[in-house]
């Protein structure tokens, strides 16, 4: 595989902190400690490649604490997809589910993610209206896509938000850190910033220094300036709406496909059909034997519905290893 421009213009230990190859390596390492009788059977070096396989394919965050979820941009951009696949069928069937649902969604793939993040992307989409209300899926995933990716950039964009609406011009803006996974509670907006907003331009100068820093992602400067430059003042969520919506900033992000595409997945789809095929034959077979005549036929037909209740313990897993959380 050769090498890339971007790879060959940096420096080694530039490249491996921009790809965050130390956080992958010290997590394997720590995995294979965990999990060292396992892993005996087939082999470290086997280990480390399934290992980095799976974070090539983005299979790695599955049933991952938090901390490490949000560890890097890949990492959340891997959550981003599986999340979309994991629960497409919601927005293909056109249910609509509550915020405090959703996540339920989440906690199956992560079962300590936070509420708060959660609440502050159901705000994206409902504004004024109650929690409680209802939503679409792509509704919400296009909002919990900006506020999951981009967490940490918005709680200091709502930093400066308030500062330009109470007049205050601080020369420096304090940049939260994400190391232990919790965040800090985003400024409360009251009702006078919701109706009136700031100006557009002076909120552009603001935040372009603030992406100018590069101290943690955000979208792209060019799309945000292109996203301010579409009016004169704005609120702050009116921003969050407007950078949930931008074709753009969901492309350079890359984690899901367009509105338009969210509910097709073609692989998935031919997955599942195959799946769902598999299981009918599977149980057109088991009838017909059990209808069969016989002096038994009944009891035959008895311990297939008891054996249906119980999981099969021959059943092999899809990878040899089983990654669990860290405690």
């Amino acid at each position: 595989m050769m090498l890339s421009p971007e790879r060959l213009a940096l420096p080694d230990y530039e490249y491996l902190a921009q790809r965050h190859v130390l956080t992958y390596m010290e997590d394997a390492v720590c995995q294979l400690l965990e999990n060292k009788e396992d892993v005996s059977q087939y082999g470290i070096a086997r280990f480390f490649t399934e290992y980095f396989n799976s974070v090539c394919q983005g299979t790695h965050i599955l049933f991952r604490e938090f901390s490490f979820v949000q560890a890097t941009p890949h990492n959340r951009a891997s959550f981003l997809r599986a999340f979309w696949r994991c629960f497409r069928t919601v927005g293909k069937n056109g249910d609509l589910l509550t915020m405090k649902e959703y996540h339920c969604l989440l906690q199956l793939l992560c079962p300590d993610f936070p509420l708060e993040l959660t609440q502050k992307a159901a705000r994206i989409v409902l504004m004024d209206d109650a929690m409680d209300c209802l939503m679409s899926f792509s509704d919400f995933l296009l909002a919990f896509q900006i506020q999951f990716y981009y967490s940490e950039f918005l709680e200091s964009v709502a930093a400066i938000y308030q500062d330009l609406l109470s007049g205050k011009n601080p020369n420096t803006v304090i940049v939260p850190t994400s190391s232990s996974g919790q965040h800090r509670q985003r400024p409360v907006l009251g009702e006078a910033s919701m109706l009136e907003g700031v100006e557009a331009s002076l909120f552009y100068q603001r935040l372009e220094s603030l992406c100018d820093r590069h101290k943690y992602s955000c979208p792209p400067p060019a799309l945000v300036k292109e996203v301010l430059s579409n009016v004169q003042r704005l609120t702050f969520y009116g921003f969050l709406v407007a950078l949930s919506k931008h074709r753009g900033i969901s492309q350079a992000l890359g984690a899901l496909p367009d509105k338009g595409d969210l509910m097709h997945d073609p692989a998935m789809d031919e997955e599942l059909d195959r799946l769902v095929v598999r299981s009918r034959l599977h149980r057109t077979s088991r009838q017909h034997r059990a209808e069969k005549p016989g002096a038994f036929g009944f009891q035959r037909r008895d311990k297939l519905e008891a054996l249906e209740k119980v999981p099969s313990a021959s059943a092999r897993t899809p990878y040899p290893y089983r990654w669990e959380p860290r405690q």
